[in-house]
């Protein structure tokens, strides 16, 4: 027999089973159960976390706040003394006492009761005011005037017994909302030159506004080597057209009269009708107003 014929024999179909035949399908295997893995864990970055945690200088568990208390360098700004990052420099110099022990820690809460010392006064803390007037002629908000003309704030004298001080600067001939408070940080926040805050202008001049010279000014302009930006400069509609409406950031009022005084035109007046959103609606000339909770978020969101 050769190989070819034995590999066909054995090839040949089978017999048939006596085992009855089922087309069900076989059942899956199960998985033979395993036990949780183990993890491992690496000693060496374990041990190094845990020195990291002990060498933590100074960790303190966390208090709950007490009631009004007040953060050391909040509570001296509310003082009048100085702005925040004012206080945080003496506070770090260690000029600063609170029950006539030095504290140079950031972030010391002040709680009811405490003396605070600063270099060497006793503080007391006000409350923030805020006032809006509408400052009429002949009064200015310089202390050198001499009696010829009267401070701005005998406007709001009656208004707290906080000292308060205006937000930038207003001569005896410009009119138009003025902001007082005794907000240090609010007051540095805007007469900085970086500030964002819009003030409207309206401004009278000695003659009508040639258009060009409009259009020079919307462009922007170069004033004692600063680059000056006007939002917005147009003729006031119904008014002659030496009545000029001028938007921009600069809270100097000085700004303003230089900016027309640049091309040949005399001021005559200027009124300032919007300070950062706010307006002059229902605040007569010469009276001033507490501003609103709401109108100080938006001031401090600015």
């Amino acid at each position: 027999m050769n190989n070819k014929e034995g590999n066909n024999k054995k090839s040949g179909p089978r017999a048939p089973s006596s085992r009855p035949s089922s087309n069900k399908p076989k059942p899956a295997m199960q998985k033979r159960a395993q036990g949780p893995k183990k993890v491992k864990v690496n000693t060496k970055v374990a041990d190094i976390a845990t020195d990291k945690v002990e060498k933590k200088p100074n960790q303190a568990p966390k208090r709950p706040k007490v009631k009004d208390e007040i953060r050391l360098n909040k509570y001296i700004a509310n003082s009048g003394a100085c702005s925040r990052r004012d206080a945080d420099i003496y506070i770090q110099s260690g000029t600063v006492k609170v029950n006539g022990i030095p504290v140079t820690e950031m972030g010391y809460m002040v709680k009811p009761g405490d003396v605070v010392n600063f270099d060497g006064a006793t503080l007391t803390p006000e409350k923030k005011v805020y006032i809006l007037l509408n400052k009429p002629k002949n009064f200015t908000t310089a202390m050198d005037e001499g009696q010829e003309y009267r401070n701005v704030l005998e406007l709001v004298k009656g208004s707290t017994t906080a000292k308060i001080g205006a937000v930038g600067r207003m001569d005896k001939n410009t009119t138009g909302l003025l902001l007082f408070t005794n907000d240090t940080d609010m007051i540095r926040k805007f007469t900085l030159p970086s500030q964002k805050s819009s003030k409207i202008y309206q401004v009278s001049l000695d003659k009508n506004l040639k258009f060009e010279d409009l259009e020079k000014i919307n462009k922007g302009l170069t004033l004692d080597g600063h680059r000056v930006f006007v939002e917005d400069v147009s003729y006031i509609e119904g008014e002659a057209k030496s009545e000029i409406g001028l938007q921009l950031r600069s809270a100097n009022v000085k700004v303003v009269r230089s900016i027309f005084e640049h091309f040949s035109y005399d001021v005559l007046r200027i009124d300032r009708v919007s300070f950062a959103g706010l307006t002059k609606k229902n605040l007569p000339r010469g009276n001033w107003r507490l501003l609103t909770e709401q109108e100080i978020i938006n001031l401090k969101n600015v």
